[in-house]
């Protein structure tokens, strides 16, 4: 992974981050941001829409008036893509982690 892609990616996580609104709970300082508080945040909101999603499921399962199909099938939709995200992540960081640990020293 080139420098430049590694700052598009950082670049796209800082964006995220801002418009989520996560991690403004505790700053630390001008500029700096918990990276693992962040993405506990995330993984815990992916988390949370999952757990939506299924409760969606059974509830329409189970015959509730006050949940359509469509409601459910938003629901996981939206965990569904979430998860992906999460996932995507997780292999650019592991792939940037690779890349870093196989640079001579």
């Amino acid at each position: 992974m080139s420098e430049m892609q590694i700052n598009q990616v950082l670049a796209q996580m800082r964006a995220l981050a801002q418009n989520s609104g996560v991690g403004e709970a505790a700053p630390r300082g001008p500029g700096t941001t918990d990276f693992a508080n962040l993405l506990k945040q995330s993984l815990d909101h992916v988390n949370q829409t999952q757990q939506a999603s299924r409760q969606l499921s059974t509830a329409f399962e189970l015959g509730d008036p006050n949940v359509s199909l469509a409601e459910v099938m938003v629901g996981m939709q939206k965990a569904s893509v979430s998860f992906e995200a999460v996932n995507q992540v997780r292999n650019r960081l592991l792939s940037a982690y690779q890349e870093i640990m196989s640079m001579p020293v």
